[in-house]
């Protein structure tokens, strides 16, 4: 069972409207990415969900795409998956489970720092997709401060496994070990290059509300935020192309 929150996602989703009417036509970045998806979509495209767990945002329209599949190495999550119906398959993105040149397009969320090989990842990412084909992402950006405390979950991952599901309400088996192999937007790039990948676009998205825990933990993140580099933004919007 998952455990009550110190940062539920409605008090979060709260100080994210607050800083939107502070910064007009900022968006959060699930919302940018979930944008830059439908830009790709037609009814005839097929689409997988890498590393889907119990979902994401390819669950909000896989049933208007010609198809739509999500694979994922842990069991429980995909008996668990939200959009009834959906295929799902187990596997791994080392080794992806399906003929090459199968997808148009592959959307991958909270995954890549995990990986321990993402060059590997990319490569059978390549490999599924069709020429013209893109690989849409969203990761941490390695660059942010507030990676330190998840650095620190890596060299301890028991302090990790706890804290998480404090902060955010998740159950422990939910909370993966970090590797942080694939996080900043030069690191990316050549791992992209080596893949044989273009980028598209590496985009920055910043948000002050990951440890806004009330109003004053909410202002402090913005001012930090404001004499930040803004390629220190917490997290990163990724478009791959083959």
């Amino acid at each position: 069972m998952s455990q009550r929150a110190a940062l539920p996602l409605d008090v979060q989703n709260s100080y994210r409207a607050r800083y939107r009417a502070m910064r007009p036509g900022w968006s959060s970045s699930g919302e940018q990415l979930e944008a830059l998806v439908r830009s790709y979509l037609t009814p005839d495209t097929r689409v997988l969900d890498l590393g889907c767990g119990r979902g994401g945002v390819v669950e909000l329209f896989w049933q208007e795409v010609n198809l739509a599949v999500g694979v994922d190495p842990d069991v429980p999550s995909l008996a668990e998956h939200r959009a009834a119906g959906m295929p799902v398959i187990r596997g791994r993105g080392e080794d992806l489970p399906f003929a090459g040149e199968s997808f148009d397009l592959t959307v991958c969320l909270w995954v890549l720092e995990h990986l321990r090989n993402p060059e590997n990842v990319l490569r059978e990412v390549r490999r599924v997709l069709r020429p013209g084909g893109h690989f849409l992402f969203l990761t941490p950006n390695l660059r942010n401060p507030l990676l330190a405390l998840n650095r620190l979950g890596r060299a301890l991952p028991q302090l990790q496994r706890r804290l998480v599901p404090r902060l955010y309400g998740r159950v422990e088996a939910d909370t993966f070990p970090i590797q942080y192999r694939a996080n900043t937007s030069t690191t990316i790039r050549s791992l992209a290059d080596r893949s044989g990948l273009r980028v598209v676009e590496l985009r920055v998205v910043p948000d002050p509300t990951y440890l806004a825990f009330n109003g004053f933990m909410f202002r402090a993140s913005v001012i930090s935020e404001g004499l930040l580099p803004r390629r220190w933004g917490v997290h990163i919007l990724g478009d791959l192309t083959r």
